[in-house]
């Protein structure tokens, strides 16, 4: 079979990204054609992909949507294929990948009633609505079992056509057998002494993930503690309001602020902490990376990965509203109890070994594969 695939952007770092590109790579180990639709493709391309830029510009994101989805729908009726893939939510999908949280939802309790007369939330919930609508028949890849009683909430989805998928690790992010050497080298490279704590916090979108309460966390450490700790973000956002809170905050020789990167596995297995405090996340696929690779994991709940964190005992999560406050004193706590921290490494991966965190990919390609075209 020829698959299409679909989604608004493609670039190496993004979590979407990589599910996408782990589960095209799947279909296609089976013996299928991979084509890709999007505006935009950073990175390069795998060995047998078809890839198709679409050529469209506008002035906002949900017009750039509608013209792209014109744009494929007249590329399909062309050139046909067996199945089409969405990461998205837009009309014609056989199937979606549920990544993102339920807009509708969102609509409803956390923006003002007149948001809804906007053009910008008719285009996303129509988007919404063309996949999650009871009488249409996109099959649904769910990835938090969070979102999906929302969805069946505004459009009474029946429940069949959900299909919940565990999550997809990827193997190399667990901890190998020279761990122990690869941190003492990392360690050395960035100058960190054997008395020095790092924390890490890894993803794109700094906003969103919640880059200024770690700051302040950071900030509000005691200070023979703060001494001694250092913060090193990555992904790819664009930093300048995190680097002036940093200033700031006076934290300027405390912090680094790094785009993408492909080798984070060295960055998990060499700090002593990852931090999340989210604002909202649908999973959190790098509470996983963490917990697998031994790196014990501080995360606010509204993650939906974050019960892992909790069922392994690999960390600390964050309950209730969110208090500044409350992110500060498990933080520091954390930080300075080494006994811990060595309790919660070992527990992460004890839990790698026994629990089903990678197999996404096949079970999303057998979903796929059995779908109704």
């Amino acid at each position: 079979m020829t698959l299409a695939f679909v989604l608004y952007k493609y670039f190496p770092f993004g979590g979407l990204q990589r599910d996408f590109l782990r589960i095209a790579l799947e279909c296609q180990a089976r013996g299928h054609g991979i084509r890709v639709y999007t505006p935009i493709w950073e990175g390069e391309v795998p060995a047998g992909f078809d890839v198709r830029v679409a050529p469209i510009k506008a002035l906002f994101n949900h017009w750039r949507n509608e013209k792209f989805s014109a744009w494929l729908q007249a590329d399909l009726a062309r050139d046909p294929v067996d199945r089409v893939i969405g990461f998205n939510k837009m009309p014609g999908l056989d199937v979606y990948y549920a990544a993102d949280g339920c807009f509708e939802e969102k609509a409803q309790t956390l923006r003002n009633p007149i948001y809804k007369r906007w053009g910008r939330y008719k285009h996303f919930a129509d988007y919404e609505r063309a996949v999650f609508a009871a009488d249409s028949r996109t099959e649904i890849l769910m990835i938090s079992e969070v979102q999906q009683p929302l969805f069946v909430k505004h459009y009474g989805t029946p429940l069949e056509r959900f299909h919940l998928l565990p999550p997809g690790i990827a193997p190399d992010r667990r901890a190998p057998a020279n761990a122990a050497e690869i941190r003492r080298e990392f360690r050395r490279e960035f100058e960190l002494g054997d008395d020095d704590l790092l924390l890490v916090q890894i993803g794109s979108g700094f906003k969103t993930k919640g880059l200024d309460r770690s700051l302040k966390a950071l900030a509000a450490l005691p200070p023979e503690l703060k001494k001694r700790t250092r913060l090193i973000a990555i992904g790819q956002d664009d930093p300048r309001a995190f680097l002036l809170q940093t200033k700031a905050l006076g934290l300027s020789d405390r912090v680094s602020i790094l785009k993408g990167r492909s080798d984070i596995p060295r960055f998990l297995l060499g700090a002593d902490l990852l931090i999340h405090p989210a604002y909202n996340e649908n999973t959190g696929t790098v509470l996983l990376e963490a917990l697998v690779s031994g790196l014990p994991v501080l995360v606010t709940e509204v993650c939906g990965y974050a019960h892992y964190i909790e069922d392994a005992d690999a960390g600390r999560v964050l309950h209730g509203p969110f208090a500044q406050a409350g992110l500060d004193a498990l933080l520091a706590g954390m930080l300075a109890d080494e006994t811990a921290r060595a309790r919660w490494s070992a527990n992460g991966l004890a839990f790698a070994g026994r629990a089903d965190l990678y197999s996404m990919p096949q079970r999303a390609a057998d979903v796929i594969l059995a779908a109704r075209s």
